[in-house]
């Protein structure tokens, strides 16, 4: 449901000023400041394992519960300059992606 109505809630962060760090890049593209979670596209790759496996015959109950070993960092830097913030180099090296515009 949060997904679903991402700009609403950006739009309702930004007007009260306020910083915040979302788990998706959707809402980096929304128009939110930061987010951090995992990569979605390599879950969507790596889900093709186990499916390869049940597909060969194992039990999907004897297959092992995976966690995303890649995440994702994304800043959206007009967003920093709105709310008055500069996002430090270092940050911003880190950063996967850098939204700009």
């Amino acid at each position: 449901m949060l997904v679903r109505h991402r700009k609403r809630l950006v739009d309702l962060v930004a007007k009260n000023r306020l910083p915040a760090v979302y788990s998706t890049r959707e809402y980096v593209d929304a128009g939110g400041l930061m987010s951090y979670g995992p990569d979605f596209a390599d879950l969507f790759r790596r889900a093709a394992t186990p499916v390869d496996k049940i597909l060969k015959g194992a039990k999907p109950a004897d297959l092992p519960v995976e966690q995303p070993t890649k995440f994702e960092f994304v800043i959206n830097l007009k967003t920093a300059k709105a709310l008055g913030l500069t996002i430090p180099p270092l940050l911003l090296a880190r950063a996967d992606h850098v939204v700009e515009k």
